[in-house]
């Protein structure tokens, strides 16, 4: 198995179940003795997440939109950066396997959300080159989108916060632009070209075990 360089990223809404399946993920990669780093973003507890903290606290204004798809992108974009120059820029470049739950395609989803259809193409163009180029991260080598539908998110982000006691930020309490993040999701995973894990089979709901099974699949396949 060749991991020389690799980066492979988990997406999805919030509720998807993408990080209950990126611990799960990371579990397996130990038990079968691959040698990897996993990283998850936004790291909210590192000073270079200051401005998303302040942005999801409602500090710029109670509603998502209040702050412009292009403004709040740099915002998660600099914590990024922070990350790949301190923690794991030298271990992916040095051929590292690098496993990350959200990335730079997390500001396609949830700032993209913001916009009209017609306008959604040269953002996703915009955010390419603003992290890939300007900044210099690195280019995913797969994108594993867990799909969702809005119902489902809303119990799951429902139960997670009753149960760690927690509340919901300006993104998870807005319906509507939840429901705007699984509709630019879609577009985002066609025009990038994301492995799309599905959240149904024959209209019913896919099991953990039958949706790990595909992506634990489709990883290693990416590593050979």
């Amino acid at each position: 198995m060749d991991t020389k360089g690799k980066l492979i990223v988990f997406e999805g809404i919030d509720g998807s179940g993408k990080s209950a399946h990126y611990r799960r993920v990371c579990a397996r990669l130990q038990e079968d003795g691959v040698d990897y780093r996993h990283i998850v973003f936004p790291r909210y507890d590192n000073e270079s997440s200051a401005l998303i903290r302040m942005y999801l606290n409602g500090e710029f204004g109670s509603n998502p939109t209040d702050v412009n798809a292009y403004t709040a992108s740099t915002f998660f974009a600099v914590d990024r950066f922070a990350s790949y120059k301190r923690d794991w820029g030298e271990y992916h470049s040095a051929g590292g396997f690098v496993l990350s739950d959200r990335y730079t395609t997390s500001n396609a989803v949830h700032q993209g959300s913001k916009l009209p259809d017609d306008e959604l193409l040269p953002f996703f163009d915009w955010l390419y080159d603003l992290e890939h180029n300007k900044m210099g991260l690195p280019v995913p080598d797969l994108v594993i989108y867990l799909d969702v539908d809005i119902e489902t998110s809303l119990a799951r982000m429902k139960h997670r916060q009753e149960k760690t006691n927690t509340h919901a930020d300006i993104h998870e309490k807005d319906i509507e632009y939840l429901k705007n993040c699984l509709r630019v999701a879609d577009k985002a995973a066609e025009h990038y070209r994301w492995h799309r894990i599905p959240f149904l089979s024959n209209g019913v709901e896919r099991s953990i075990e039958d949706k790990h099974e595909e992506i634990y699949s489709v990883i290693m396949d990416a590593l050979e």
